[in-house]
């Protein structure tokens, strides 16, 4: 058995980037870039109004202006205008060949086709977004590692931008083993229980931007769940095993793993909940045997699974370790880290009640796990602990 951050290191020593791939920029949100992107063209193409006004030569400021015409966005058709003249034009237009400067239509003076300009803070050049002011044709848009935000988004469609060289999202296989599981929506019978921890891993999976995901069924059989396990390797990255991970005379995950041609890189860890976490790798696949008690689950995902599933496709995890002040006294045995489900709020974390590891109902008010080391076994209130913070 081993500690917490052993394990930690572990996993991320097993961890190799996914090929990147090509993809539409309509559905790279929340991907890593894998390559630089450039723009093709100057952005604006063209020297274009940045408000609704009047285009004219800065040195007819003080002179009464004819008006000859106007420009809309998209027009296709191109003004001239000499001195003297002025047209009238529109938030994002073509500016007219000849003018170089706009003024607001608030700050002018009509009279049918004559206009007088009252603003004396113009200069040349005002109100005129200039050619290439966004980004120069062969520029660089956008580096190898930036996330692609909302914002990366929009400014790459537009420049022009339709697909992106992204690291994938991981395809991962949730499996689920146990005869006495029965699936939400219908009666329950004596001995059995509902199926929940693939319905908090997927949430949590599709919370994070994988989609690509596989639920499989298992019953407490060395020869189905072998098979289950073969088949869920074949098209996934990432698979996870929920239950059967322990040394009871029903636990089958460590020998189908074995049967697999996974290697085990380890199998228990020094914590309490999750303690038979088991890790192997096949081929640079990633196995995760998690306990099936649905609090483990979610503490063995958040710790270990969700920060390789992250590194993987070259992004930092959404978990984030900072220091709080404990609340409340705590105690427990020396031996192993305690993961309790908790309320973190303005630099305090609370331990919740019903910290079981069959209990989820704490754990869907927790915006944080507690983390309690080792070695210690009494905590005070007011001193300074370990704390994740759960994603949104």
């Amino acid at each position: 058995m081993i500690g917490v951050n052993e394990a930690k290191k572990l996993i991320k020593d097993q961890i190799n980037l996914l090929e990147p791939i090509n993809i539409s920029l309509k559905i790279a949100y929340g991907h890593i870039l894998a390559a630089n992107v450039y723009a093709n063209y100057d952005i604006p193409a063209f020297p274009q109004s940045s408000m609704d006004g009047y285009a004219f030569i800065f040195e007819d400021l003080k002179n009464e202006l004819k008006l000859t015409g106007e420009m809309a966005a998209g027009t296709s058709n191109l003004l001239s205008i000499k001195n003297g003249e002025t047209t009238r034009i529109f938030t994002g237009a073509p500016l007219p060949n000849g003018a170089d400067t706009v003024v607001m239509q608030e700050r002018i003076s009509r009279l049918k086709d004559k206009m007088l300009i009252h603003d004396e803070q113009l200069k040349p050049g005002s109100n005129v977004r200039d050619k290439g002011s966004e980004i120069k044709a062969r520029a660089l848009a956008m580096e190898k590692g930036q996330l692609l935000s909302p914002a990366a988004i929009g400014f790459l469609a537009g420049i022009g931008v339709n697909e992106v060289t992204v690291f994938p999202m991981p395809k991962v296989a949730i499996i689920v083993t146990g005869k006495e599981l029965h699936q939400p929506g219908t009666e329950l019978q004596f001995g059995q229980v509902y199926e929940s921890n693939s319905y908090s891993l997927s949430a949590a999976l599709k919370s994070e931007g994988i989609s690509e995901i596989q639920i499989f069924n298992a019953d407490d059989d060395l020869e189905v769940l072998t098979d289950v396990l073969e088949r869920a390797l074949i098209n996934s990255d990432v698979v996870l095993l929920n239950g059967g991970v322990s040394v009871g005379d029903y636990d089958f995950v460590i020998e189908a793993s074995k049967r697999c041609g996974i290697k085990q890189v380890f199998h228990k860890v020094k914590q309490k909940p999750g303690k038979p976490l088991f890790f192997g790798t096949k081929d640079h696949k990633l196995i995760f045997g998690l306990p099936g008690n649905p609090s483990s689950v979610l503490s063995c995902y958040y710790n270990y699974v969700l920060p390789a599933l992250k590194g993987l496709s070259h992004q930092e995890t959404s978990v984030k370790e900072i220091k709080a002040e404990l609340t409340h006294n705590y105690k427990k045995p020396s031996g192993l880290t305690h993961f309790l489900k908790g309320h973190y709020d303005n630099g305090k974390a609370t331990p919740l009640n019903a910290q079981e590891s069959f209990r989820l109902s704490s754990f869907a008010q927790a915006n944080c796990l507690i983390c309690l080391n080792e070695d210690q076994e009494e905590f005070a209130a007011g001193e300074t602990i370990d704390v994740l913070l759960l994603p949104n």
